[in-house]
């Protein structure tokens, strides 16, 4: 028997941070005419909340800033106003666990491609948001299509911003992958290397060792960076470099890395098998652990800064 249907997001209650102060949740609105509605001008980031806190709060902070800033406008807040926002927001809806969404975009005061004088909005939402991919899925390890939409070559496209346009292709790819069955699609680069997931970074294992694409073409997701530096504090060498499609033949584990999906176990993607293994359960305990304020290692709290 079906559950209940979600609530809209334009209909819950509460309170969202936007442009310097809280307004009551179903007020945050934007006209239809909004610039970054019609051309894309607007840049986010997302973030879990544990025991109340945001992780890696400043780092999320700063690259709204950087990605604002390759598309050209600036964020008119500081990195620190940023995070009191985060903290404001997260007291009024009396959140402990849960996900935030900082987004910033040119507004309505110019149409067309030009828009250098448009306000830049900027707003903080949170909301209670379980696991990414279904949890019984999860500790199995998840399954993965083949995407048909390659990641752009970065001549022509700002792969490095967080930006809202970019994820126009995840959309797609992530629909049609869950039409054939799956929980997700593995993206290709232009050039034919494995690049990510749609909206996670991907890892491999094999003897013992990780290896991961190299981010030259897409996000360098802060998950990404955080389980790279965990594995490397416990020893295990870190590979980042091209990798063809064929060669996932040979590795034996896979998982994918993002604030929303966390650490996730991969079981399979197209033809390739892989086993959820000591070293994935292992980087995926421990990074439960650091995330949450209570249980957050002494020598891995710079990591959650």
């Amino acid at each position: 028997m079906a559950g209940p249907a979600p609530i809209p997001y334009d209909q819950r209650d509460g309170f969202i941070w936007m442009d310097g102060g809280l307004v009551p949740w179903r007020d945050a609105k934007v006209h239809v005419l909004t610039h970054a509605l019609h051309y894309g001008s607007g840049v986010f980031e997302g973030a879990r909340i544990y025991e109340g806190e945001v992780f890696a709060s400043r780092r999320h902070a700063e690259r709204l800033r950087a990605s604002a800033e390759i598309l050209g406008f600036e964020v008119p807040y500081s990195a620190e106003q940023l995070e009191q926002a985060f903290r404001d927001v997260i007291k009024a809806q009396k959140l402990d666990e849960g996900y935030i969404r900082p987004v910033a975009w040119r507004g309505p005061e110019e149409m067309g491609v030009a828009a250098k004088h448009s306000k830049i909005h900027v707003a903080v939402a949170v909301w209670d948001w379980g696991s990414y991919f279904p949890m019984e899925e999860r500790l199995k390890g998840i399954r993965l299509c083949f995407a048909k939409y390659r990641r752009p070559d970065p001549a022509t496209a700002p792969s490095t911003a967080k930006a809202a346009g970019l994820y126009m292709i995840c959309t797609i790819e992530k629909h049609r992958s869950m039409d054939l069955g799956y929980n997700d699609a593995l993206m290709l680069d232009w050039r034919g290397y494995v690049a990510e997931a749609t909206g996670a970074n991907i890892f491999f294992v094999k003897d013992g060792q990780i290896h991961t694409p190299d981010a030259d073409c897409f996000l360098n997701g802060i998950t990404r960076q955080t389980l790279i530096a965990q594995a490397k504090a416990r020893g295990i060498t870190v590979h980042e470099r091209r990798i063809q499609p064929e060669e996932m033949a040979g590795f034996e584990q896979c998982f994918l890395t993002g604030s929303a999906a966390e650490v996730t176990p991969v079981s399979e993607i197209g033809e390739y098998r892989f086993t959820v293994g000591e070293i994935t359960k292992s980087l995926m305990e421990e990074y439960s652990a650091l995330a949450r304020p209570s249980t957050r290692p002494d020598k891995l709290r710079h990591l959650a800064a």
